[in-house]
Order: structure tokens, then sequence, then C-alpha cells
């Protein structure tokens, strides 16, 4: 883009006096897609572990002896009884996988394809929304995302910037340029809107 564009200005004073979603609203929707994500990540973990186990079988390797598992009780050390089990659940791609990949994706397209909401945002009544654009593209939903990690790895900081900024940031909106609003506020906003959505694309030249 050769030329700049205020259409953010527009936006932005569409967004003036939106009502902005609380903290124990915000808390409960995040702890709801946890809680999903940690439902997917047990059965991506399950199917894992059967291909493994399948493809183990097929090139005739032993499997673990349950049996033994089950009289050993909590007494049962798996890093030394099965040692290789652990080198493949343990191993950098599996974490790779479990702690960023599936989370991202999880939070980057339901956040995208659901508009700024993620299950337990929608079931908050509460919605993501852009300061820059109109619409969440999908690389800004993956770049929220990605400031969870951020937010966490600041010992929860970037949780905290919630009750200091002003407008209840916390590290990913900062990071991805957005605010949190209630649903309600939010269809109130779009009843007001009196002409169509402003393209994120190029401005359009005007003819003399």
């Amino acid at each position: 883009m050769r030329h700049f564009s205020a259409r953010e200005t527009e936006w932005l004073l569409e967004l003036d006096g939106i009502e902005l979603a609380g903290f124990r609203r915000r808390s409960i929707a995040f702890l709801i897609d946890w809680t999903i994500v940690g439902i997917v990540l047990v059965l991506v973990f399950l199917a894992g572990a059967g291909l493994f186990f399948g493809v183990r079988a097929l090139l005739g390797h032993p499997l673990p002896d349950l049996s033994a598992v089950f009289r050993a009780g909590s007494n049962y050390n798996i890093e030394t009884s099965q040692p290789e089990y652990v080198k493949y659940f343990d191993s950098e791609p599996v974490h790779i996988v479990t702690d960023t990949v599936i989370p991202v994706l999880y939070f980057g397209i339901l956040l995208w394809r659901g508009k700024g909401r993620t299950p337990g945002k929608r079931m908050m009544k509460i919605r993501v929304v852009s300061i820059m654009h109109r619409h969440l593209s999908f690389w800004h939903c993956v770049e929220r995302a990605l400031g969870y990690g951020a937010a966490a790895l600041e010992l929860g900081f970037g949780f905290v910037q919630y009750f200091i900024h002003p407008y209840r940031r916390c590290a990913q909106d900062r990071l991805a340029e957005t605010i949190v609003v209630t649903e309600r506020g939010y269809q109130v906003m779009q009843k007001k809107s009196s002409h169509p959505l402003i393209p994120d694309g190029p401005p359009h030249s005007k003819t003399p």
C-alpha cells in the first residue's frame, strides 16, 4: 500500500462506547475453551498411541504388558519398565503438537470461523473485535492465540493487564489489536451502523 488510509479511524468511531466484557465472563469462557482443548488433546493422544502401538505390532514388536501395570499399581514406573515408550510420548515433536499446534489451531480457527467467538465465548455471550479492521482475519486470530503463550510466559502478568489497561486489554489483545466486548453491546453497535462494512483491501481511488 503506497498511500495511508484512515479507515481505521472510522471503525474506531463506531466502536466508541461499546460495552466491554467483564473479567468473570472472560475467565469462564477461557476455562470452557481450555476444557475443550484438554478433551481434544486426550483424543489426539489416544489416537496417536493407538497408531504407535499398531505400527509396532505390525513390525513384530511386543506390546506393553497391561497386566503388569495393574499388578504394580502406583508403584509401576514406566521410565524403567518401558523406556522406549517414554522416549516416544515425551519427545519434542509430541510436545510441539500438544503444547502449541493444537491450542493455536483451536483458538485461531474457531475464533476466525466464529467471527470473534470460540465455543466458550459464545456460551458467555462475549466476542473478540479488532480495533483495526471490521473483521478478524485468520492471521489475526492465530496471532491472538499465540498471545496466550506470551501472557503465560510473563508469569501470568499478561492476563493481569486486564486490570491495568484502560480498555481491559490483556497481552493477547494488545498483540492482535483487539478488544473483548459483550454480544449485547456488539449487536447494538451493529444496529447503529448506517453504512456498509469498510473493506480491508486497498482504498478505492476516487475519480475527479
